[in-house]
């Protein structure tokens, strides 16, 4: 049963953002959803190769010739061959909201049957606030039929803006290579009908493959790291993105939900090339978790980008000992964030109120 979508919203506010080294067939199922937006498709490997994109979609599409003509010499900062390459679209889009998604993820239905409209549900969580400073045990209060239970302090029931939306996914789950490996044939089969916001001072994995932030207030932070070809590990760019995220949102009094919507992915990557992009990563994050939980941001990061170059000088002195890649992915953060400001000029990004910082 398919359900016809209700009005989109947010049709000139918000662009999808989609990585790809093929053909986008997969948009014909999301066509009823996705044709109303303008799509970023990053084209990452040969850029000599074409890439079909069906016909009737608003689109533009970068390949890493386009990344090297437009970004220069800082274009070394954007990965390649690796879906990190996803978040030059993000420094790219003009619109204040970004939805990425992969090419292996189709639309997922809901218990009664009915088609998810993910794009949608994203929408409703990040314009509603988040309650990242205490949590609420029948989850998120600004839903329809929920509220903030007894107990609740009522000074916080405003809630604060919500910077991120993380969504999860039916069929094959987002788990690493060895848990792949000891389970091949597992399934998520689970559908949670609950959206919740991530408390402050916890990390969380975060998956770049149905996933919804807000670019004015958080983009400059969704660096995607240095993945994939040439570089010691893979696998790992949507995790650092999420890690260096939650520690600016908690900084900047700012909130991220996880929950709804569920997409179905369709196919699981090979447990053995993803283990040997993870494990290095399968070592190193035992010291880089240790590393955003202690991390802590001065009075003087009122902004985003003033965040993540303090955090990424604290990559550098602290995990730099842990091997020379943070060395060159501290430069890469500080690469990053120049070029985002090139492309992006002052006044775009979201600033504490009174420039002070919680």
């Amino acid at each position: 049963m398919a359900s016809v979508p209700s009005k989109p919203l947010l049709t000139d506010e918000l662009d999808i953002v989609i990585p790809t080294i093929r053909n986008l067939d997969f948009l014909e199922m999301w066509r009823p959803y996705f044709q109303p937006y303008h799509l970023i498709i990053v084209q990452d490997g040969d850029p000599s190769r074409t890439i079909k994109v069906p016909d009737g979609f608003d689109y533009e599409l970068y390949n890493r010739d386009d990344i090297n003509r437009i970004l220069g010499p800082k274009a070394s900062c954007i990965s390649f061959k690796d879906s990190a390459c996803r978040c030059f679209g993000y420094m790219v889009s003009k619109k204040k909201y970004i939805f990425t998604i992969d090419d292996d993820c189709f639309v997922a239905k809901d218990p009664s049957g009915k088609e998810i409209n993910a794009l949608e549900q994203h929408i409703k969580n990040i314009l509603s606030p988040s309650s990242p400073f205490f949590f609420n045990t029948l989850y998120d209060p600004y839903r329809e039929g929920a509220d903030f239970v007894r107990g609740y302090p009522f000074s916080l029931r405003e809630g604060v803006p919500t910077a991120v939306s993380h969504g999860l996914w039916l069929n094959i789950p987002d788990y690493d290579a060895p848990t792949q490996l000891v389970k091949p044939r597992e399934r998520n089969t689970r559908y949670v009908d609950a959206v919740l916001t991530i408390p402050k001072g916890t990390l969380f994995p975060m998956c770049g493959m149905n996933l919804t932030f807000d670019r004015e207030l958080i983009g400059p932070a969704m660096y995607f790291g240095l993945m994939g070809d040439g570089q010691p590990i893979g696998r790992y760019d949507d995790m650092w993105a999420g890690w260096c995220t939650k520690v600016i949102c908690d900084h900047m009094g700012w909130g991220i939900k996880t929950g709804l919507p569920y997409i179905w992915h369709s196919k699981a990557s090979n447990p053995f090339v993803n283990l040997r992009k993870e494990y290095n990563g399968i070592f190193w994050q035992e010291e880089i978790i240790p590393f955003f939980q202690a991390a802590n941001l001065s009075k003087d990061c009122t902004t985003v980008q003033k965040c993540y170059i303090e955090l990424s000088k604290q990559v550098k002195e602290k995990l730099g000992k842990v091997d020379p890649y943070f060395v060159k992915l501290a430069d890469a953060m500080v690469t990053w964030i120049e070029a985002w400001d090139e492309l992006n000029p002052a006044g775009d990004s979201a600033k504490l109120p009174n420039g002070k910082a919680k």
